[in-house]
């Protein structure tokens, strides 16, 4: 894909993220920059949970996934299932085996390959991990942050090969060369980010609450936007008109904190909405994590847009780089497979490709492949630094620029963030870049050019960054006014901010990513009742849209603020990036999404979902009976019609074509395609001089929405069956 070191600011941005990097004479700087103190040798039975990435076919699995969601491609559409992946792209049967065999010896528990083939996963005390990948380790203490595990030398800092590639510097056991492309987990530091924010100081982009809010007395008092606000805004109403509220479809929230079920039902009752069946997984703990900001914020706001789903699968993960990556196959391990992936967290790329190398790189971006391979959908945040997405462990941004992962994925939908102004009727007015930039902490959507991955294909034509550009749509996030949340966890942004008052007004990146991934689910669901394709990469669909004549209706563009925390440094000099203008930019992506006008894009772009085969009856007389008969089979409702070319030995053939016919219901019909009587003339004249004359018949699915508007089946041709001949005789 076109992986890229981050340029020269990253030894810099890594220094204040309390990474030490090799000075000219090799030794070490001490991280005391960002009050990282080595503590002591690491507890000998400290577990750590590793991600050992796999040899596998990394190459094939991306030509893949690029074919089946390009849209022109033949393989356009034709996913497949996670185990048919794994076994064509996924290490192979004896490097499972090899890999697991080793890891048990070594004193490994938990031994396990993912699902994807991609990578193995096990836990080891540190002691065995040590010895087994000949790295010493050591104890250290982040302030804030706790305690850690990483790799030392005897001088006491953390080490790295390079400023970009620290999880390089550990080199497989010669029983693991050539199966494995790297260990991820011996340095087990919080890395990922969430991004829910309380309401806590003024900000540049601040508005006080516009619209007209509905719902209980305290949920309308926490003065955030209350979820018939938002809903409307970002038109769902068409979709709640019809009846849509994400029924039979299933969502997927990764997070890195709990939640209390009793808060979402708080929630719910305020504001009249049901609640689907929420379901949580641990990933790589032994229990589910404690209640907190994050998942009630991402419940609450999905809860608003989706109430209708089949389920809510929430996968608790901690926040480290190891557990990261195997969250992103996690979902995929289910069955039912959700059909959408909201993650509201991410690390900027220069810290990332630090801790994972990139085999870790490579190994995470298969896992997003594989998701969308199988016609998946993934949105994430953009983050809450700006466009300075590298933020210290004192959580004050850097001042050098850099986009948040996986949000700079190929395979991701990037949401960013902004404001409204909403009139009465909760239409918008205007909207407004996110930015915080007046606060301690330099809250900003995120967004800017990747320093990894080059412009996807879906991009060109939008920015002329010849890299990854994020975002790819905003949604609201600024934390003033905020969503209006029930949240009475401990935690900072609920009351354990220092109020017993357990309404609140949230916001962030992490609040506009589950609002826009209730709405695809939505989407997906009235796709899926008029069969056709899913959704799965929406980002195909986003910038053809952008650049139809559709685009006015389905986008709100946001030309207003920045994203650029420059002035968060005081005397130093803004960033430079990014600003709001006229169609893409990397302030605010394509703009914020109206999920109704969505819809009916959807719904006209996306092909048609439905098997369909042929077959001709048996005892045809085509001349006496004036007619040809071809039984067409589907396997769902459907409209068809089957078209024919006549072949007349030593003389020009011509056309056939029959009516439509529409099936309510998966089976055949049988249609009849009839000569007229200049056709019987020239059959009859054929058959007399002994000419071969044979049929070549192909059933014909057509588009119900083309065909309604022309009228004709040859201008709403979705699909075609093979041939089948038919010799004519008499």
């Amino acid at each position: 894909m076109g992986l890229t070191r981050v340029g020269g600011v990253a030894a810099a941005l890594l220094a204040l993220l309390g990474v030490a990097t090799a000075s000219p004479a090799g030794a070490t700087a001490p991280p005391s920059s960002a009050r990282i103190a080595r503590v002591g040798p690491a507890p000998p039975s400290y577990p750590l949970h590793l991600v050992l990435p796999l040899k596998a076919d990394l190459a094939g699995l991306q030509r893949t996934a690029i074919a089946v969601t390009t849209p022109g491609s033949p393989q356009y559409g034709a996913y497949q299932s996670v185990a048919q992946l794994a076994r064509r792209f996924g290490a192979s049967p004896a490097t499972r085996r090899r890999v697991t065999a080793y890891l048990r010896r070594a004193g490994a528990t938990h031994v396990d390959i993912d699902p994807t083939g991609l990578f193995a996963a096990a836990t080891m005390p540190a002691s065995r991990a040590a010895r087994a990948f000949n790295t010493p380790l050591a104890q250290f203490q982040a302030a804030p942050g706790g305690r850690f595990v990483a790799p030392t030398r005897s001088s006491g800092a953390i080490p790295a090969a390079s400023a970009a590639s620290a999880a390089s510097a550990v080199r497989p056991p010669r029983g693991l060369a050539g199966l494995i492309t790297g260990v991820i987990g011996l340095d087990d530091r919080p890395l990922a980010r969430s991004s829910a924010t309380a309401q806590t100081a003024e900000s540049s982009s601040a508005r006080l609450r516009t619209g007209t809010p509905t719902g209980c007395q305290p949920g309308v008092d926490s003065g955030g936007f209350t979820p018939n606000q938002y809903l409307t805004a970002y038109g769902y109403g068409p979709l709640r008109s019809a009846g849509l509220t994400g029924q039979g479809q299933r969502v997927a929230l990764i997070e890195v904190d709990g939640f209390k079920y009793s808060d979402v039902q708080a929630f719910a009752r305020c504001f009249g909405i049901g609640i689907p069946a929420i379901n949580t997984y641990g990933v790589g703990i032994s229990r589910l994590l404690p209640p907190g900001g994050e998942a009630t914020l991402d419940l609450e706001v999905l809860d608003a847009a989706a109430p209708g789903l089949a389920a809510i699968d929430v996968f608790e993960v901690k926040s480290n780089a190891a557990a990261a990556l195997r969250a992103l196959t996690a979902p995929l391990r289910i069955k039912p497979r959700p059909q959408v992936i909201s993650a509201s967290l991410g690390l900027c790329e220069p810290a990332l490709l630090h801790f994972v190398g990139s085999s870790g790189i490579a190994a995470a971006e298969g896992a997003l492949e594989m998701a969308a391979a199988t016609g998946v959908t993934f949105v994430t945040s953009s983050g809450d630094q700006g466009s300075a997405d590298c933020a210290s462990t004192s959580g004050r941004p850097i001042h050098a620029v850099a986009v948040n992962y996986p949000a700079s994925s190929w395979w991701v939908t990037g949401v960013g963030g902004t404001n409204l102004v909403l009139d009465q009727a909760n239409q918008i007015v205007s909207q407004i870049v996110w930015n915080d930039a007046r606060m301690s902490r330099g809250s900003a959507s995120g967004g800017g050019a990747s320093g990894l991955f080059r412009r996807p294909s879906y991009q060109r034509g939008s920015t002329a960054s010849r890299t990854r550009s994020v975002p790819d749509v905003s949604m609201l996030a600024d934390i003033v006014p905020g969503y209006a949340i029930f949240c009475s966890a401990q935690d900072p942004n609920c009351i354990g901010r220092g109020t017993a008052d357990a309404w609140e007004a949230l916001g962030g990146t992490s609040a506009a990513t589950p609002l826009l991934a209730g709405g695809l689910a939505t989407i997906n669901q009235a796709l899926q009742a008029a069969h056709r394709q899913p959704l799965g990469l929406v980002n195909p669909l986003l910038y053809a849209t952008a650049r139809s004549n559709l685009a006015g209706t389905v986008f709100d563009d946001v030309t207003l603020g920045s994203n650029d925390v420059g002035a968060d440094f005081g005397s130093r000099r803004l960033l430079g990036c990014c600003t709001a203008a006229r169609g893409y930019d990397e302030a605010s992506g394509l703009g914020s999404v109206n999920l109704g006008a969505l819809m009916l894009a959807a719904m006209t772009r996306q092909p048609l979902n439905t098997g369909i085969t042929l077959s001709l009856p048996g005892g045809q007389r085509p001349v006496r009976g004036r007619a040809l008969w071809a039984t067409v089979s589907c396997t769902s409702a459907c409209l068809v019609s089957a078209a024919a070319t006549i072949n007349i030995a030593r003389g020009r053939g011509f056309q056939l074509e029959s009516g439509a016919a529409r099936l309510r219901a998966p089976g055949s019909r049988t249609v009849t395609l009839r000569f007229s009587a200049t056709e019987l003339r020239r059959l009859r004249a054929a058959l007399s001089a002994r000419a071969r004359v044979t049929a070549t018949v192909r059933g014909v699915l057509l588009d119900p929405a083309v065909y309604g508007a022309s009228g004709s089946p040859g201008r709403s041709v979705a699909h075609r069956t093979p041939a089948a001949t038919l010799v004519i005789s008499g």
